[in-house]
């Protein structure tokens, strides 16, 4: 089956299974490419229409999908060793992989990091086994090898990237002592210096296999006519083969992340550079375009991670790890001039822009001389010019109490004066000493000169968001889909829809969060154009959300099951998940965790171990989420996929609004 002949208004029943989760007999402690026919096996006989997986670029020993290396290469330990030509048939390599497999295989989650490593040390023993041959692939215009890098022009690039990467013990290439500007011209030029390039086919050998087994399994997937979804994370790693060279398409000075919320107070800093937007114009976005083109090899649609990013995106200094000092870019600033037509002198405008501390509320004397200059002879305190976020409060000679306290002080403010003369407001700028201070008519004016701007800077929002998504609909025949979680400016559902571009919409946080009791969203009032799920995956599973985070009495009353026990079971599952099959969307997306708790079968003792991610920790736990049994026992459980099928005969309710 062709990507033109994808029926994508069909209602469908989806999936979410990271690569990596999949287990069957062959693969070596993680899933690979090639298990994903059988996977499309089992979702066929559920009558899953969608499969969708996290990202499996290249990311190195990290086990994070979202910190990867290349926005084009695909990660190595997805590989299926004994399948690439190689390797077919060679006892000593498959005892390599057998010895692999005792030492994995049983694991509840995959030690990502050991895996890589296992498996990259056979693939070096294997390219040195048989070099003669992939050398003499790559020479000439008509060797294998030789064609797949015409055909993929960006494997030079990360070819070479990754060589230096490792010889620098995989350090980032900003902490490089050499090679850390090098034109793009001289990376060709190095990627083809005789000396080097037995090290770079290496790269590029693995790539090619990676390449030959993924569009394998994805057509696989395609020909049972089931849409397979790939994820394109909006924002690029820093440490990446992309970055280093493409740089001028980067802003390194600023950090991307969201502002503030009721689960991150100091808001988020992904660390993720900024795009430069008006050089990625000039240049036909041709980085986008040619992420498109490779991703369509292996994919029916693709999930735009913050799509928000498209519009506008929070961004923090590089001298703070808090975000809560952010801004959003693009924005209409408020200049100095309209703050002097209302009547403010400079003395009211550095009030209101730079933390006052009252020498009464400094704890620890010694922060007097570490971090403040004082105001002639008040009892004032402004904070030294050289500190400039919470980075340098960090590295202050302080006990950690004093810097908490500094810290909170660094945040005490109503405008962010990001640039000399252009002012943004605090995102808490209400909570701030300054904005107390104002009169009442002054409040009036600030609020009607930030509400100006907002709307101002939605106008330039909308203009750009459009132009770019209607840049990427028409660069691929893939279906889009937005990841539109967040502040959501009005303009962006305006902008999908008018685009035919999916929104999501996660049940537990589609309410109306403005009235009493934060009512639910009606199923039947979601839009057509969108895709309704449960849960995502830096989010928990359904079963531990009802369990330990829910207002059971409210959803339950919510669905019309007042009678769902409290603790969760596969009744339990499937009249949830029935009713929400039943939502308005046009697809209705599973974690498959949440799909195999329709079965008493495959529960974990505590729910918290199905996790996938569970953000803001680092750990060895996250990101390595597996099937707890192989694909094949799954697909007897004849109750669970019974269960399935019903979910995808749900037909949709009714809106009260055609109903009426």
């Amino acid at each position: 089956m062709e990507l033109k002949d994808i029926d994508f208004n069909k209602r469908r029943i989806g999936v979410v299974a990271p690569l990596g989760s999949l287990r069957t007999e062959k693969s070596i402690g993680i899933g690979e490419f090639p298990d994903l026919p059988e996977f499309a096996k089992f979702c066929e006989k559920g009558n899953i229409g969608l499969i969708q997986l996290l990202p499996v670029n290249d990311t190195g020993a990290w086990s994070s999908p979202y910190f990867a290396m290349s926005a084009f290469a695909l990660h190595p330990i997805y590989l299926r060793i004994s399948d690439i030509p190689e390797a077919k048939g060679n006892a000593g390599y498959q005892k390599g992989l057998d010895s692999l497999a005792l030492q994995f295989n049983k694991l509840t989650r995959y030690p990502f990091e050991k895996i890589y490593r296992a498996k990259l040390a056979l693939l070096r023993q294997i390219f040195a086994d048989n070099k003669a041959e992939i050398l003499a692939s790559a020479s000439g215009a008509s060797g294998k090898l030789s064609k797949w890098i015409k055909k993929n022009p960006w494997v030079s690039h990360y070819a070479v990237y990754h060589r230096l990467k490792d010889s620098y013990e995989e350090k980032s290439w900003e902490e490089w002592p050499e090679n850390k500007n090098l034109s793009i011209d001289k990376i060709e030029k190095m990627f083809n210096d005789k000396a080097l390039k037995e090290e770079h086919l290496f790269y590029v050998w693995v790539q090619e296999a990676c390449d030959a087994q993924f569009s394998a399994a994805a057509k696989a997937v395609r020909d049972k006519g089931i849409i397979l979804e790939g994820d394109l994370p909006i924002l690029i790693n820093e440490d990446s083969c992309d970055v280093w060279t493409y740089r001028k398409y980067f802003n390194l000075d600023l950090s991307a992340g969201a502002p503030p919320d009721m689960y991150s107070p100091e808001g988020q800093n992904w660390g993720f550079p900024l795009y430069n937007w008006d050089v990625l114009a000039k240049n036909d976005y041709d980085f986008w375009k040619d992420r498109l083109k490779v991703a369509e090899n292996y994919y029916s649609a693709y999930r735009i991670d913050h799509v928000l990013g498209f519009f506008r995106i929070w961004a923090t200094t590089r001298s703070n790890t808090s975000s809560a000092l952010g801004r959003f870019i693009p924005y209409k600033p408020i200049k100095r001039k309209e703050l002097e037509d209302i009547g403010w002198n400079s003395a009211r405008i550095r009030w209101v822009s730079q933390p006052h501390i009252p020498s009464s509320e400094v704890p620890d004397g010694n922060i007097f001389a570490a971090a403040f200059n004082r105001i002639g002879n008040e009892e004032l305190w402004l904070f030294k010019d050289s500190i400039k976020g919470d980075k340098d409060i960090d590295k202050l000679d302080l006990p950690d109490s004093s810097k908490a306290f500094l810290k909170q002080a660094w945040h005490n403010r109503f405008l962010i004066e990001y640039e000399k003369g252009l002012f943004t407001p605090y995102w808490s700028y209400k909570e701030s000493r300054a904005w107390a201070s104002l009169s009442d008519g002054e409040k009036k004016d600030m609020e009607a000169l930030i509400e100006k701007h907002e709307a101002d800077s939605e106008k330039t929002w909308e203009t750009g968001g459009k132009k770019i998504l209607s840049v990427l609909r028409e660069a691929s025949a893939m279906l889009p889909c937005a990841e539109d979680l967040g502040a959501v400016p009005d303009c962006v559902p305006r902008v999908l829809t008018k685009l035919k571009i999916l929104g999501l919409r996660v049940v537990r946080w589609y309410r109306e969060w403005d009235k009493n009791d934060q009512p639910y969203i009606p199923l039947e009032e979601y839009p057509e154009l969108s895709v309704c799920t449960p849960a995502v995956h830096d989010c928990s599973t359904l079963r531990q959300w009802w369990e330990t985070e829910a207002d059971q009495e409210q959803f339950a009353k919510f669905l019309g099951a007042p009678a769902l026990p409290k603790v969760y079971n596969p009744g339990a599952a499937k009249t949830i998940l029935m009713h929400l099959a039943a939502s308005a969307s046009r697809y209705r997306v599973f974690q498959i965790q949440d799909l195999l708790h329709l079965s008493a079968k495959w529960y974990a003792s505590d729910p918290a171990e199905e996790r996938i991610n569970v953000p803001g920790t680092l750990n060895d736990f996250n990101w390595t989420y597996r099937l707890p049994a192989t694909i094949a026992d799954i697909a007897q459980d004849e109750a669970l996929v019974d269960a399935v099928k019903e979910l995808a005969s749900v037909k949709p309710e009714i809106r009260k609004s055609a109903a009426s």
